[in-house]
Parts: structure tokens; C-alpha cells; sequence
């Protein structure tokens, strides 16, 4: 049986875009999800940067805690595994001395919101983040400090959670943003899944195919 899955970015959407999300059967956004708009749209999970500034912003902000995003979604994904994070905080300190909060973690609290909040909270493993940087390295991106949120949530759902028959689409990716991000070399490697028919992207439909998981 077919899931409709839409993973969607925080590029502006259309009305068309947005009418979409209402038929999915599941839709994954990130972090503040203000691609979503301030009335918020069908949601059931909600990936977030656990780590560094971010992560810090939106645990403080009532209204991230309050955004109908959030309190839509049934689970919160923790993109970055907290062990992997403390590894890179020293070679950091050398490379990029100006992230020096960027491994700070925040994992426990988003646990902790879960906990109080009924929601299934999901910290996703190393090995996704260690695998991409692998299959990103095809592509020869110039020097980088991590994937970006939304491509490690791809990887992962592509990973453990899709089904035979998922149909799943993106939207919302500009593939533009951090500066420390491999911007080009993730947008060619989810080309390499459109063509292999894992994924489309929305207005491209025509080349998917019924997924077999990954």
C-alpha cells in the first residue's frame, strides 16, 4: 500500500505546495517550520538541530514550544548524535574557531520536551551522518563542517523507515543557506536518488517510481 511522504524544506512553497502537505501521509519539517506559515499545516515529524545555536533558540522560545508545527507532530528527530558532535569540537576549534558553541549539545532537553509533551523523541545514529559524508565525498564538495538538516532527515528516513511503495516527495529545498554546508554535492546526490526513484521533487513527479527502501 502506497504512503505518500513529503519531507519539506523551509524554502517558501507555493499554494500548490502547501495544498499537498494536507494529503500526505506523512510530512516531515525542520526545525522553526516557517515554510509552514503561521496557521502550520499537517504535521508528523519535526527534525531539529540539537546542537549549537539553534538547538539553544528554539528549547528557549515559547513560541517554537507553541508552534502548531510542533505541537502537531507525533515525534522530534535529533539530527545530530551527540557523541559524533563532541568528536569534531576539537578539530573545530582549530578549522572554524568562530563555531565554538557549535557542538554544544542540547539533546537531553529536547528529550526532556518530548517526555513533558507526549511525543516520541528519535536521536538519529553516526552512522547516517558518517555514511553520507562517504557518498558526499563523489561529488568532491569544497571543505564542509556537516550536511545539512534536511539532507541527513533524507538519508535516515530512506534508511530505516521507508516501506516498499512509499511514494516520497521534496519541497521546500532551496539547497542554498549555511555557508558550511556542501550545498552543491547534496543536491547532486538527491538527483542520484531522483534518478534511481527513491524521490521526487514536487512539479517532477513523472520519474518516480515505487520505492524499495534504501
Amino acid at each position: 500500500m502506497t504512503r505518500r511522504v513529503t519531507i519539506v524544506g523551509n524554502a517558501d512553497l507555493d499554494e500548490g505546495e502547501k495544498a499537498l502537505t494536507g494529503t500526505a501521509d506523512i510530512v516531515i519539517r525542520f526545525n522553526d517550520c516557517r515554510s509552514a506559515g503561521p496557521s502550520g499545516g499537517r504535521t508528523d515529524i519535526v527534525a531539529v538541530c540539537n546542537t549549537g545555536r539553534p538547538g539553544k533558540r528554539m528549547l528557549e522560545d515559547p513560541a517554537w514550544r507553541a508552534n502548531p508545527c510542533v505541537a502537531a507532530a507525533s515525534e522530534i528527530w535529533s539530527i545530530r548524535d551527540p557523541a559524533k558532535f563532541e568528536s569534531l569540537r576539537a578539530p573545530l576549534a582549530i578549522s572554524h574557531p568562530e563555531l565554538d558553541d557549535f557542538c554544544d549539545d542540547y539533546t537531553d532537553g529536547f528529550a526532556a520536551f518530548c517526555a513533558a509533551s507526549g511525543k516520541t523523541h528519535y536521536v538519529l545514529p553516526a552512522a547516517t551522518h558518517d555514511r553520507l559524508d562517504a557518498e558526499l565525498s563523489a561529488y568532491d564538495p569544497p571543505p564542509y563542517v556537516t550536511p545539512s538538516t534536511g539532507l541527513i532527515v533524507i538519508a535516515e528516513f530512506l534508511a530505516s523507515r521507508a516501506r516498499p511503495g512509499d511514494a516520497i516527495m521534496l519541497m521546500g529545498f532551496g539547497h542554498q543557506g549555511w555557508e558550511w554546508h556542501p550545498w552543491d554535492a547534496e543536491r547532486q546526490w538527491i538527483d542520484a536518488r531522483i534518478r534511481e526513484g527513491y524521490l521526487t521533487r514536487y512539479h517532477d513527479t513523472s520519474s518516480l517510481r515505487i520505492a524499495s527502501g534504501a
